[in-house]
């Protein structure tokens, strides 16, 4: 790919599929947790994931490493990007609305930028980075702002979400700096891993066989793992090869905007003033961190 590379129709239909299967994974959540508790949410992803990914690694002629670092290093991304900000997800879900939930993740490319400046060189802040985290960081601050000063409950929910847009950050930072394998194998290896984690433990505290689960929270936790994690991944690795990441960054713009209004119009969610102000203001921060400073 030149640096000329014009994305073609392909790229751009393949940019908005992947905005709708990540920007509506935060209502199939919602809808999961009605029937699954997060452990068994996320171990359902992964696991789910892990089968797809494998067989799409073999079909591809790819194989698995042998390395033990290449599965440690597997294990780390697994915990940090798959793990831990999933759990996060689901259990700060269980009180805070799907539309909420996608407006606060929409703060992750923020908290990104603020660890590059640290740990990747070439990434130095600069001053519209930081009134771009400033707006961000406001629009948060207007989200969590009724529950800061009302009866609201759902406070340490939402910093439970927004804890996992670092999580996702540093994971962003972790694969930039460790040795890199085919992205592929590495989307494949995370998942075996991180399914081997965390489904004994959804086995030992759930004992999902003893459980009753309603078909429409069954289908949604199914979809989390073949749609917004398999196969998102897999059109990822192909939108990155053909049109590269500065292309894929768009859809930072886009992914709070269908989570916030897929929400509100198919789960009923209110639409409040606020929010949709937050929603704007990080917008407008994340954009704003795209802006060069003349040299």
């Amino acid at each position: 790919m030149t640096h000329n590379y014009i994305p073609t129709v392909k790229d751009w239909l393949s940019l908005l599929l992947l905005t709708l299967l990540w920007g509506t994974s935060f209502m199939f959540t919602a809808v999961s947790l009605h029937s699954f508790s997060p452990v068994g949410i996320v171990a359902l992803r992964v696991l789910i994931a892990a089968i797809i990914l494998t067989i799409f690694m073999y079909a591809k002629g790819l194989r698995l490493p042998v390395d033990p670092l290449a599965w440690a290093m597997f294990l780390l991304l697994g915990i940090m990007g798959n793990l831990l900000p999933f759990l996060l997800i689901s259990t700060g879900q269980k009180d805070v609305s799907s539309g909420i939930a996608g407006l606060l993740m929409a703060f992750m490319p923020l908290a990104t930028m603020i660890l590059a400046h640290y740990f990747v060189s070439g990434e130095s802040l600069n001053r519209f980075k930081i009134l771009g985290f400033v707006l961000g960081i406001t629009g948060v601050a207007i989200v969590l702002w009724p529950s800061l000063v009302g009866a609201h409950s759902n406070l340490l929910s939402g910093l439970l979400i927004l804890l996992a847009t670092f999580s996702y950050a540093v994971n962003a930072i972790l694969a930039r700096r460790l040795p890199s394998y085919n992205p592929v194998v590495t989307a494949a290896g995370v998942m075996i891993v991180s399914s081997i984690a965390i489904v004994p433990l959804w086995l030992w505290q759930d004992l999902p066989w003893q459980q009753s689960y309603s078909l429409k929270a069954t289908l949604s936790v199914l979809w989390l793992g073949i749609g917004p994690t398999a196969f998102a991944t897999i059109i990822l690795f192909a939108v990155i090869a053909t049109a590269g990441p500065t292309f894929l960054s768009y859809i930072n713009y886009v992914i709070p905007v269908v989570a916030y209004f897929t929400g509100a119009i198919i789960l009923g969610e209110a639409i409040e003033w606020h929010s949709l102000a937050a929603l704007l203001l990080i917008i407008l921060g994340i954009a704003l961190t795209r802006k060069r400073v003349a040299d």
